[in-house]
């Protein structure tokens, strides 16, 4: 017993060393996954801190949009309003440009008919003024006729009565 007491204590000491062993790469792989998921752990609370400050960061946004968003349905709506009655501003100027457009081109087309008529008007004052002065030459001509025909009258009885004042019984009667 003395012989095998050696060999069962080897036996032991050496399933206690296979045992401590597979204990110690248990241990190993158990050590090696809680270090995997402290690190895991972590990186996802480093990521959710960076999350939770993206969310943070994107509701500041969000705010800021609707704000915005609020402030530019308001401007919107008040252009709008403002918009209104320049719209009818505009549609009444476009009637009346439209007005305005119908009276110079009728205004035009009177200009034209007028400017016609004053060249006919033109024509006959030049026509009449032509008659006119034929008719100025023609008194003239008549006009110097009668001072000849007079001037002849008046020498024809200057004659007269000179031969008149001569004749005989002309004397006798004085």
């Amino acid at each position: 017993m003395n012989r095998a007491l050696p060999m069962l204590n080897l036996l032991g000491v050496l399933l206690l060393a296979g045992l401590c062993v597979v204990q110690w790469r248990a241990n190993r792989q158990v050590n090696l996954e809680a270090a995997e998921l402290t690190r895991i752990r972590h990186e996802q609370t480093a990521r959710l801190e960076e999350q939770s400050k993206t969310i943070a960061g994107l509701s500041a946004d969000l705010d800021g949009f609707r704000t915005r968003l609020q402030d530019a349905s308001a401007l919107a709506q008040e252009t709008e309003a403002k918009l209104r009655p320049l719209e009818r501003e505009v549609r009444q100027l476009t009637t009346e440009r439209d007005q305005l457009k119908a009276s110079l081109t009728n205004w035009a087309g009177a200009v034209t008919s007028r400017d016609e008529r004053l060249k006919e008007f033109a024509a006959q004052l030049r026509e009449l003024a032509a008659a006119r002065n034929a008719a100025v030459i023609r008194f003239n001509d008549l006009a110097e006729k009668y001072n000849g025909v007079v001037q002849d009258l008046n020498e024809a009885r200057a004659r007269l009565a000179a031969g008149a004042a001569n004749s005989p019984a002309a004397t006798r009667a004085q």
